[in-house]
């Protein structure tokens, strides 16, 4: 089966990276969650994708130059094409991990740290993987590849991904060479063939992100691992016809 992964949540519906956004993902019949974590400047592990928080919130400023206490009192749906009444907030990876004690998701963490490397992120996120016993539902990835590679040594039995967005020669070979067991290439880098192949190997792939319905309907045919996408309730109907 093609597992469906909510890119930043239901960010097709809901304001992105949001607890509104992860708890629509899960009513809309996705597998897992997708989300970004960077560090405010006290040490938190917070989920939001951009290095500032100007596109996303009413605030303005770098998130590692901010406290916890700061982006809380932000509303994160200020600039969201969504309508909602209700303020949304930046959750923390702790707040999105008691949640996840309530389900069964997968949760796809990217650490946002090919600018900014955030030193000491994977020691901070992979200790709150271990506290909620989570090391078999969440999957790590990241434009970082160094980033993996220390992952790995840190806790071999996290799972991991590169992001990549340019076409591989054997990306599964080089996913293997960082002791990943899956790829998440951007969706028009890899062909059908390369997907079959990957999977052939043993390594997994999660193409990003992956809206439109013609593509859905192309990787659940071929059997592609997992999706990610904006829109887990259109995938979800989608999937239905084919598995």
């Amino acid at each position: 089966m093609t597992f469906i992964f909510a890119h930043r949540g239901s960010a097709g519906t809901h304001p992105e990276n949001t607890m509104e956004a992860f708890i629509a993902a899960e009513k809309d019949g996705a597998d897992g969650i997708e989300l970004d974590v960077q560090l405010t400047v006290d040490g938190e592990v917070v989920v939001i994708h951009d290095l500032t928080v100007d596109r996303t919130t009413n605030g303005s400023g770098y998130v590692n130059e901010l406290t916890f206490s700061e982006l809380s009192k932000l509303k994160a749906n200020y600039h969201s094409l969504h309508y909602f009444k209700k303020s949304c907030r930046i959750p923390s990876l702790r707040e999105v991990f008691e949640w996840l004690e309530g389900n069964n998701l997968l949760c796809n963490i990217e650490l946002k740290n090919a600018v900014n490397p955030y030193k000491g992120m994977e020691e901070m996120v992979i200790a709150l993987v271990r506290e909620f016993c989570l090391e078999k539902r969440v999957i790590i990835s990241s434009f970082n590849h160094n980033s993996l590679v220390l992952c790995r040594e840190i806790e071999p039995a996290i799972v991991t991904a590169p992001l990549y967005n340019e076409v591989l020669y054997k990306p599964w070979d080089y996913a293997m060479s960082l002791g990943a067991s899956g790829i998440h290439p951007k969706l028009k880098s890899i062909s059908d063939q390369e997907i079959q192949d990957a999977i052939a190997c043993g390594v997994a792939v999660r193409p990003y992100t992956v809206n439109k319905e013609k593509d859905m309907k192309k990787l659940f045919a071929i059997n592609c691992s997992a999706i990610i996408t904006d829109y887990p309730g259109r995938a979800y109907r989608l999937r239905e016809q084919y598995q």
